[in-house]
């Protein structure tokens, strides 16, 4: 039987892989949702306005949406369906992006309504790589202990505590 830990980043990785894959997908293409994908033209053009950094780099609304968009699909599919250490990194760069998000709606002065979700996501995502990243509790396992260095003799030396005087202790 898999290990809660195990059941935990499995759960984690395909809940947050398969979010990620959908609202990257609204990014790209109006066909889920009209009026998600409308509200993210306008919301990206309100963030490269806000940013001139990025009209300076070459960078507009539509190359910025578009790749947000391609790289949050990219890293849900993989997060939902590619086992082992891609995931992890797929993670890390979700989490960059959470965090580039959380920066866009803090500069343009969005109400936490409107950022609350990438502000859960981005804890959640938190949370799976701490989990993930985590060395297995070996604790718990049973372990033979190793034997005593003595073993082999026949003999055995008493411990120091054997070998305290008994009895009553004058004090002065």
């Amino acid at each position: 039987m898999a290990s809660p830990r195990t059941v935990t980043v499995v759960a984690l990785s395909v809940a947050l892989g398969l979010f990620f894959v959908f609202m990257g997908t609204i990014k790209l293409t109006p066909r889920l949702s009209k009026d998600a994908y409308s509200e993210m033209k306008r919301a990206y053009k309100s963030y490269v306005r806000a940013l001139p950094l990025l009209k300076k780099m070459g960078i507009n609304s539509i190359l910025l949406r578009k790749s947000i968009g391609a790289l949050e699909v990219a890293c849900g599919i993989v997060m939902t369906l590619v086992p082992g250490r891609p995931k992890d990194v797929a993670n890390f760069f979700l989490l960059l992006l959470v965090l580039a998000v959380l920066f866009f709606h803090q500069l343009v002065g969005d109400p936490l309504k409107r950022y609350a979700h990438a502000l859960v996501f981005g804890i959640l995502l938190t949370c799976r790589l701490l989990i993930a990243r985590k060395p297995e509790d070996r604790s718990s396992e049973k372990k033979p202990s190793p034997p005593p260095a003595n073993a082999g003799n026949a003999e055995e030396q008493p411990s120091l505590y054997e070998k305290a005087p008994q009895g009553k202790m004058k004090l002065s």
